[in-house]
């Protein structure tokens, strides 16, 4: 029952102490500070100015009038089209249990009154610099992505007991090439090597609040090449419906992921698939895409970007909608994006791998001298398969559905230092992040390959070690067989001095680090 009730709060938040090494952990890929982020807001990079710039500069825009502007009417129409197909799916599945907006109801929809409300608005909670995603496209030196959380206008945060926050659960971000395609502003000749310079050199500031956000966009600082000509895509993540707790189940929430790209030629955003989303209902229900999808994964070159998580699964296979759930275990055969698409870990016959499939295609890529260092089994080859897609990485080590909520400066307190603005994934990623801006700014090529989500990369072992980003207290590890073998995927996954690997559940090969003994 303790290991239950520390794995809740270590994956929905319950621990929001922001210790010093998280907030060291961000310097030079990521703007916390909450009253640089209000000023920001105020400013250029407010959501009006970057959606609706016709308007004076400064005005906030209601979320109401921004589902009603031009570019934004495709977003709501396919929002609303998810609702309605969630609500219908549910109906299908749960004939007994009841969906809808207020606590009457067993599910608990979203209310989008509040959404398509002009007593509600995004407010900028956060700029994440992703400069480590330019395997993407070098040219554009990676994605820079504002992060913009939906909040109340017409009510006053509380604090205390009984306290109310104005923020909604749902998050709206805005991802910008970090550097434009064509010539905006003289900007041009700036090389990825000065954009990395420019973030590295805005982590070493000793600056806060109105002074940060000041030097950050002058005409030396990293927002300064931030242009609303680079907009790629918006990218949404809502909690759709929530579950309490009951006598037939315990609670679950889920969350809704949409992207919606720019198209410069309608000047809209329009649907789109997610990146690396495997449309898992569609791929097994199809012998021929199920054939063309394994032999295309299974090929050496796609097998070794798929085990560095550099991988770009083509459209054909992706879904254009997510639902994540937390707690995962809940909604593991329904929602996780690989379940059933490999044999031995909830597949059938008619999976898409079978463990044969995976071994040989191991073996193939050692004999053609592709050295891989995350998938050596056919558990690290599933794991990797979740862990790539959109709904599967938020089931890992988030914050409920988010990797990153944002800071609150709405709040009575907004410079309290004890809210973490982001889940455990995301600090463990920074060491590697920032690798790669080092790697860019001095001129030598990058290493973009990752870990796994659930477990920090090694080049942030001695960063990371004795946090639970690493080693330390909640980390992820290896759990034995009963011969006494670890998975060779998970087999470097161990726990610091004092800690011992302890079975979340019976079936799983990772556990995590606790007090005690085995």
């Amino acid at each position: 029952m303790r290991y239950f009730v520390a794995l809740l709060m270590l994956l929905s938040g319950v621990l929001n102490m922001r210790s010093a090494q998280s907030a060291a952990l961000e310097r030079g890929t990521a703007i916390t500070d909450p009253i640089a982020l209000r000023e920001l807001d105020r400013g250029r990079l407010g959501l009006a100015d970057m959606l609706a710039p016709t308007r004076s500069k400064g005005e906030p825009l209601p979320s109401g009038e921004m589902f009603e502007l031009p570019s934004m009417r495709p977003v709501r129409a396919a929002l609303d089209q998810e609702f309605d197909r969630y609500v219908s799916r549910h109906q299908a599945d749960l004939p007994n249990e009841t969906v809808g907006v207020g606590p009457s109801y067993d599910f608990q929809l979203f209310d989008r009154a509040p959404l398509y409300s002009p007593q509600a608005r995004f407010m900028l909670a956060g700029i994440v610099s992703r400069l480590d995603r330019g395997y993407v496209s070098a040219a554009n030196c990676g994605e820079v992505r504002l992060i913009y959380r939906l909040a109340r206008t017409d009510m006053a945060e509380t604090e205390g007991e009984g306290a109310v926050s104005a923020r909604l659960p749902m998050t709206l971000n805005i991802v910008l090439k970090a550097k434009g395609d064509g010539p905006v502003d003289g900007m041009a000749d700036v090389s990825c090597a000065e954009i990395a310079r420019r973030w590295l050199a805005a982590g070493d500031l000793p600056l806060t609040g109105a002074a940060l956000s000041d030097r950050l966009m002058s005409g030396d600082g990293p927002l300064d090449l931030i242009r609303r000509e680079n907009i790629d895509r918006i990218e949404t993540n809502l909690q759709i419906a929530h579950a309490p707790k009951s006598k037939v189940r315990d609670f679950r929430t889920d969350y809704l992921f949409k992207v919606f790209d720019y198209k410069a030629s309608t000047q809209r955003f329009e649907e789109a698939p997610l990146e690396n989303q495997i449309d898992r209902d569609r791929i097994l229900a199809d012998d021929n895409l199920k054939r063309d999808f394994r032999a295309w994964l299974l090929d050496p070159a796609h097998l070794a970007d798929f085990d560095r998580g550099t991988i770009l699964v083509p459209e054909k296979f992706l879904a254009t909608g997510a639902i994540a759930a937390t707690p995962v275990g809940f909604a593991l055969s329904v929602l996780q994006p690989a379940f059933g698409l490999v044999q031995g870990e909830g597949g059938t016959s008619d999976a898409a791998f079978s463990e044969e499939d995976v071994v040989a295609a191991l073996r193939r890529a050692a004999d053609s001298g592709v050295v891989l260092k995350n998938i050596r089994s056919l558990a690290g080859f599933e794991r990797r398969l979740n862990d790539i897609t959109c709904s599967g990485c938020h089931q890992t080590r988030g914050i409920g559905g988010f990797h990153f909520a944002g800071v609150d400066w709405l709040a009575p307190h907004p410079d309290n230092s004890l809210i973490v603005p982001a889940s455990p994934h995301f600090f463990g990623d920074q060491v590697r992040r920032r690798d790669i801006l080092v790697a860019l700014r001095d001129g030598r090529p990058p290493d973009y390959s990752r870990g796994f989500s659930a477990r920090a990369e090694q080049r942030g072992e001695s960063e990371l070690a004795g946090t639970q980003y690493g080693d330390g207290w909640g980390a992820h590890c290896s759990i034995p067989n009963e011969a006494g073998d670890h998975d060779p995927s998970f087999q470097t996954w161990t726990c610091a001095a004092g800690l011992a690997c302890q079975a979340i559940d019976k079936s799983s090969r990772v556990g995590m680090c606790f007090i005690g003994s085995h």
